[in-house]
């Protein structure tokens, strides 16, 4: 059968109209294969479960962070430089895993990638559990990391896979709250777990939920990426039908395949410099929130006199505040697209810029400042900790809605390769925030926590107007520079 052959038992809608006939697509708009034309009960049963998988992994980050005094003293050192370093590896792996996984999610699919790090997240923890130095420990907590960077990193992608641009803020925020929470809720519930049953027992929680979370995985989550869908519909119908000139659009040279789609994610951070931008300023944004939430533990307990399980509730403000800023700046997004799409003109296309509105951004970036002048000085002074809780909720919330607001812009600005633009702006975040801490509490040191967070609000108050350049010239850039990706 020649490759302009069409076999007559194929239905009508599986090939398109254009004029290569042999290409498979779907079956018109509303085909029910389509991930985009799931039912919602079923597209929010899978996002739930994903972003079940991105709470427990960042717990993993934070949740042992109470006993790294009792961890230093089982492997008997006192090195602050390793205490630091213990935290911060686990972002390290978060770093550097995206880079792997996105351009395999891209290659085979979502749920393979899920499948395979669920059980490896597992085992590493086991590993950690197990670990007889401090070696072992921070060797299994990097491997911990790369794995547990796939719901984190991918989730964006599936999220894109199944909802339209209109309802893609509110499904974004269900999702973010797991790697904003994760971190805030550890320390609390790590304290108290550390004080009954000691260190090791945080890994065999996570362990344990893990393994639940793998099993309700493999039940429920079902693949979502179109292109890996289509391939397989298109190997189905050569072996129905016998006509192997059917392909999909996307049907490339294997060898071409894998290698673009490794170079991908740097492709986005270091040539496309929409993305450049944006990896920055998240970076920069995240390294600033995680070098104030570094400094919790000894605060609270050196300025405050808080027990050990009392310390990681101060973490709960921080979580308080993320949690405000994910479900307001969802919410309020998907009605500017909404409004936004009722006001175009017919022939006219979306502009992902209505997302990162000044009106929006700037009163938000604003507080991530004010946030950061009220917590420095009153733990300076140790005003009562209730002031300095608040300010944490102020820049936490501030924080998380703008840069909620700038990660959705670069989403829907390149939404079909969004796995690896998110591994882009993943690896900036995680380097700079396992960096900073490491180099930001000697900052404490010289300046004192006033002056200190004094700095680290002059630095956020430059970011401000980032997001105000990108929303004027952010569709200039995006024409100017567009790499074959």
């Amino acid at each position: 059968m020649g490759p302009e052959e069409i076999p007559s038992e194929i239905p009508s809608g599986e090939i398109s109209d254009g004029d290569d006939r042999n290409i498979v697509t779907w079956d018109g708009p509303d085909d029910p294969q389509n991930p985009m034309n799931w039912p919602d009960s079923r597209k929010w049963l899978n996002l739930a479960l994903m972003s079940l998988l991105t709470i427990i992994s960042p717990l993993g980050s934070s949740m042992f962070a109470p006993g790294i005094p009792r961890i230093l003293a089982e492997f008997k050192t006192n090195n602050s430089l390793i205490a630091t370093f213990i935290t911060s590896i686990y972002f390290l792996g978060y770093a550097f895993g995206p880079l792997v996984v996105a351009p395999l999610s891209e290659l085979y699919g979502r749920v393979y990638i899920y499948h395979i790090s669920n059980v490896l997240f597992v085992s590493f923890c086991v590993g950690a559990a197990l670990s007889t130095s401090i070696d072992m420990l921070m060797a299994f907590r990097f491997l911990m990391g790369v794995v547990g960077s796939v719901p984190t990193t991918i989730g964006v992608g599936s999220i894109v896979d199944v909802m339209p641009i209109e309802k893609r803020g509110r499904s974004i925020s269900l999702w973010a709250m797991g790697p904003l929470l994760g971190p805030s809720i550890g320390p609390v519930a790590g304290g108290y777990l550390i004080q009954a049953a000691g260190w090791r027992w945080v890994y065999w929680l996570l362990a344990i939920l893990g393994g639940v979370c793998s099993i309700l995985a493999l039940l429920i989550m079902r693949e979502t990426y179109a292109p890996i869908l289509l391939e397989r519909k298109a190997r189905h119908l050569r072996k129905e039908t016998g006509n192997q000139a059917l392909r999909t659009k996307a049907d490339r040279d294997g060898k071409k395949l894998i290698q673009r789609a490794v170079i991908r994610p740097f492709k986005f951070l270091f040539m496309t410099p929409l993305v450049s931008i944006i990896a920055a300023y998240v970076g920069i944004a995240y390294g600033i929130l995680y070098l104030l939430i570094a400094t919790f533990s000894f605060v609270y307990t050196d300025q405050y006199h808080f027990s050990e399980g009392d310390a990681g509730l101060a973490f709960l403000p921080a979580g308080l505040g993320m949690m405000i800023g994910v479900l307001t700046f969802g919410n309020v997004q998907d009605y500017l697209v909404k409004k936004a799409k009722e006001r175009m003109r017919p022939g006219e296309k979306y502009r992902p810029e209505v997302k990162i509105t000044p009106w929006l951004t700037i009163p938000t970036g604003l507080t991530i400042p004010i946030g950061l002048f009220i917590y420095g000085w009153t733990t300076e002074y140790k005003i009562h900790w209730i002031v300095p809780m608040i300010g944490v909720v102020i820049l936490s919330g501030g924080l998380t809605g703008v840069t909620m607001c700038v990660q959705n812009y670069q989403i829907d600005s390149y939404e079909r390769y969004a796995a690896s633009g998110s591994a882009a702006v993943t690896l900036s975040r995680s380097l700079i925030g396992a960096l900073m801490p490491l180099g930001g509490l000697k900052m404490y040191d010289a300046l004192g926590l006033g002056w200190g967070n004094s700095l680290l609000g002059f630095m956020s108050l430059a970011l401000v107007p980032v997001p105000v350049g990108l929303f004027f010239y952010g569709g200039m850039i995006r024409k100017r520079f567009d790499p074959v990706l």
